[in-house]
């Protein structure tokens, strides 16, 4: 009887492993392949050199100088009231200006500008030259206030990570992470980016320097990183969900099992 219930019980810890990872796993797809993503020459070194452009919705910390003296500048303008967030944490919401959907933010002295497509230099650039309609020697500076990844899956502390150096890279976003899990399955690491009704998706592996290689491990912001689970996570979920009832089955059958080897033995 004893041999009976663990057989049942390793029978269905393997039967009920796949049925937990598929209802763990996330963005599951049949179609797409499970090897690394190779990436091309050319869009590596336009990888290395991408900055991000303004768009509607973005929040934008907008600040513009005066000089008064020699080698000396004092802020007339802030759009941040609340000061850049360090140390990689996400901005407040309210933080900085909203971009409406025209791609326009509302200042004082030159009112509606449009901002939409430009680089947080050419905003920069381009607000400047506005200004010195009124301001004899106006400097600004420009900055996306909400340019993050989003990392979830089997890492440490998954979340918001906010990019803070203009561009970062895979490495860097696991390791603000906190790093991997043990259950984290280092082939199959998904990088998601676009449109999510028709997005991109990249696979990286990053147990080997030939994959690494073919590989391009810059992200852009609002990219997804997921790491996914290994098998064995299925199966240490299927174990957790099942062993109770099959632990109280063994302590119900214990007296009886004991009963009948002592009977044998007499």
């Amino acid at each position: 009887m004893l041999r009976q219930t663990i057989l049942i019980t390793v029978l269905a810890l393997f039967f009920f492993s796949g049925c937990s990872m598929k209802r763990y796993t996330l963005f599951q797809d049949d179609e797409r392949s499970e090897e690394p993503t190779e990436v091309n020459e050319k869009v590596y070194q336009d990888e290395m050199v991408f900055e991000n452009r303004i768009q509607p919705n973005d929040r934008v910390n907008i600040i513009v100088y005066n000089q008064s003296g020699p080698g000396e500048l004092t802020a007339m303008i802030s759009s941040s009231s609340r000061g850049t967030p360090t140390g990689g944490r996400v901005p407040d919401e309210t933080t900085g200006l909203l971009v409406t959907r025209e791609g326009t933010v509302d200042l004082p002295l030159i009112g509606s500008v449009k901002i939409e497509g430009y680089t947080q230099d050419e905003a920069a650039k381009y607000l400047m030259k506005e200004y010195k309609k009124y301001i004899r020697t106006p400097y600004v500076t420009v900055e996306i206030m909400n340019q993050r990844i989003f990392l979830l899956g089997e890492v440490n502390t998954p979340g918001v990570v906010q990019v803070t150096n203009g561009t970062m890279n895979l490495i860097e976003a696991i390791a603000r992470s906190g790093d991997l899990t043990d259950y984290a399955e280092r082939r199959g690491i998904l990088v998601i980016r676009g449109d999510l009704r028709n997005p991109q998706v990249r696979t990286i592996d990053l147990t080997q320097m030939s994959a690494v290689r073919i590989a391009s491990l810059y992200l852009k912001p609002n990219d997804i990183v997921y790491v996914q689970p290994r098998a064995s996570k299925g199966r240490q979920l299927a174990f957790d969900e099942i062993a109770p009832p099959f632990q109280l089955v063994a302590s119900m059958l214990e007296p009886f099992v004991s009963i009948t080897y002592l009977a044998k033995a007499w």
